[in-house]
């Protein structure tokens, strides 16, 4: 893992006994201070470079020596490395002291969200963000001045009820493995990412999948990690979809939703008994399963 030091802006890797840290969460903007950037002189010149020195000015006052931030401790030149660390940052965000929540388009000044605030915000609409909100402990958001404006706690009615997680979820992060796959998925399914896998990459450490990143593969990509949660759960929500969005664009729909927007209405889709759950398999014939009618 590489981390920022607060104080010196210098990147340190390590491997093992990793140091108490802190995560800025933000979305992407023109002129983002990346792992080619950091230790040069024109990054203090870069649009982006503010909310870097603003996270660890943050940083420093809860008195933290180190932070991540993705646009700057990944070196996305290699794809092996942005393989691992996208499969591994669920546990990275898991594993942060406090996660910034920089929302940039954000300028009311409120001690605390309102839903009417949130409409809007960017931030709550981004695939990647939705791992950011929920496996965290601790998240603290920001407004585009750097003005603190509450945390995930504080704020769980009205972050509730603009991103359609149940205050359950939001509140206890450890009660997120009790959800359906088909209500995790339902989480995803307004939000949008810029590349068409990375809707399917975000979502790895929110159903506990690992797999191997292929851009290029597009949707396939989202087929592809259903078929690895049929490979290691009985668990027949992951078949609770909708097809009728995806009609007209598609001339064939299998057993695999195409996208998590067909999980939108999936979010009250519970397992009542685990134990009791009847196996199934796919084969080369398609799907072999036993349900109760």
């Amino acid at each position: 893992m590489r981390l920022l030091n607060t104080n010196t802006l210098v990147l340190h890797s390590f491997v093992q006994r990793i140091p108490p840290y802190v995560i800025l969460s933000h979305t992407w903007g023109d002129g983002e201070v990346t792992f080619d950037d950091i230790h040069q002189d024109h990054a203090k010149n870069m649009q982006g470079y503010s909310k870097i020195i603003k996270c660890c000015e943050q940083a420093v006052r809860d008195r933290y020596k180190w932070t991540w931030i993705d646009t700057c401790c990944i070196d996305k030149r290699s794809s092996s490395e942005l393989s691992e660390v996208i499969n591994s940052m669920y546990k990275w965000y898991w594993d942060a002291e406090i996660y910034y929540a920089f929302l940039s388009d954000l300028t009311s000044n409120l001690d605390n969200f309102h839903v009417s605030d949130l409409r809007l915000v960017r931030w709550f609409t981004r695939g990647w963000c939705l791992q950011e909100l929920l496996a965290p402990a601790v998240v603290e958001f920001y407004n585009a001045d750097w003005v603190y404006m509450g945390t995930k706690s504080s704020a769980v009615t009205n972050i509730s009820a603009r991103t359609g997680i149940d205050k359950k979820y939001l509140s206890d992060r450890h009660s997120i493995e009790q959800a359906s796959i088909a209500t995790r998925f339902s989480w995803a399914s307004c939000r949008e990412t810029t590349r068409p896998e990375d809707i399917a990459y975000c979502l790895l450490g929110l159903v506990d999948v690992n797999m191997p990143l292929l851009y290029g593969e597009g949707d396939k990509a989202f087929y592809r990690l259903q078929l690895e949660l049929v490979q290691k759960s009985n668990e027949h929500t992951i078949f609770a979809w909708n097809p009728q969005e995806f009609r007209a664009s598609h001339d064939r729909l299998g057993m695999l939703a195409p996208h998590p927007l067909a999980f939108s209405n999936a979010s009250r889709i519970n397992v009542r008994n685990r134990d009791d759950i009847k196996t199934f398999e796919m084969t080369n014939s398609g799907l072999r399963i036993t349900l109760n009618i």
